[in-house]
């Protein structure tokens, strides 16, 4: 494998951890992420004044000569697959994509191929620079395979680093559109009682818990109070449906973002996602509040009704603020069409 070979010296006043220095000091052309850094720290890639350093803990004096061996970027095993995308933007260091329904992000065992990632790599060719050392996407965040919407996907590691970092601190605004069973009111004093979940002004509903894998079913998420990760999420109501109202469409936005959260988060609070296979959307909906035709959608849609509407950040290189929107898909605006019909008298 050929290497390329990063120096450069510690600046004044560096950190008390060899793994923070290096990555303040690291030149921001290697774009080397801190991530990366602790791998090559690990594998005997650094040396100091010639001499090789493994520990992150080591100190380090003003001046020190740093070498970093770093491999040239492989090919990345996964393949390239000629399959359609929706780009909304693209740059030398990004791509933001509005994902179809059914796509899954990344390779897994029960998906090796027809995903975003393979469809990335035919896309993008030679213009991926190398992410952790392989000529592939970087991948921030993902959404589930039958969620739509939209993903921001690194190409370059700078990118990535830059990125990555935003989604740690929860500063990346992410919108949903979701339709949902009932509607999350202020005034339903079921919500009152459920744990985790109060209403803000503009009867804005916050759910904020703790989510964790199932401990039985692995596939799926379960609330916690103790224990699991951090996880709040806000909801609005955008439209009732019915008379009186019994499904709503509602926009939901993440100040954290777990595994099927709004999912989780949505039916903890009795209002799962219309389609939804895995948390219980398979509720009957009242003949006699909807059309026939918004009972037969709301029952067929073969998918949780969720989609990824809003997205913005700061462009991790140009320090450009970018947000982008992505229309509802067809499927979820037909159903929302045929819960709107009225009910013939």
């Amino acid at each position: 494998m050929s290497m390329a070979r990063v120096t450069f010296q510690i600046a004044e006043n560096p950190p008390a951890r060899l793994d923070k220095a290096l990555a303040r000091d690291v030149p921001a052309e290697a774009a080397l992420s801190r991530t990366r850094l602790a791998k090559l720290l690990a594998g005997g890639s650094i040396s100091i004044d010639g001499v090789t350093q493994t520990d992150p803990k080591a100190k380090v004096q003003e001046g020190a000569q740093i070498e970093i061996s770093v491999p040239v970027a492989d090919e990345s095993h996964i393949g390239p697959e000629d399959i359609p995308l929706d780009i909304i933007f693209e740059d030398d260091d990004l791509v933001v994509i509005n994902k179809p329904a059914g796509m899954v992000v990344h390779p897994a065992p029960g998906t090796p191929n027809g995903t975003l990632v393979n469809a990335l790599l035919h896309h993008c060719g030679d213009t991926l620079s190398g992410v952790g050392g392989s000529k592939r996407p970087g991948i921030v965040h993902r959404i589930d395979k039958e969620t739509s919407g939209l993903l921001v996907v690194a190409k370059t590691d700078r990118a990535h680093q830059g990125l990555a970092t935003q989604f740690e601190k929860h500063t990346v605004e992410r919108y949903y559109n979701a339709v949902v069973y009932g509607v999350p009111d202020a005034h339903d004093p079921r919500l009152r009682g459920v744990r985790g979940v109060n209403f803000e002004t503009s009867n804005i509903m916050k759910i904020t818990t703790h989510l964790a894998r199932h401990k039985t079913d692995r596939q799926r998420q379960a609330v916690l109070f103790e224990g699991g990760r951090h996880a709040v999420t806000r909801s609005r109501i955008v439209e009732g449906f019915g008379n009186p109202e019994v499904a709503s469409l509602v926009e939901c936005w993440l100040e954290t973002g777990r595994t099927h959260q709004i999912r989780v988060h949505l039916t903890h609070a009795g209002h799962s996602l219309i389609g939804d296979p895995t948390y219980g959307g398979r509720r009957k909906l009242s003949e006699k509040a909807l059309s026939p035709a918004g009972v037969a959608a709301a029952k067929a849609f073969p998918r949780q009704a969720l989609h990824a509407a809003v997205l913005g950040f700061v462009h991790p290189v140009t320090k450009e603020e970018l947000r982008f929107e992505a229309a509802i898909p067809a499927d979820m605006a037909s159903l929302i069409e045929a819960l709107r019909a009225k009910k013939q008298v």
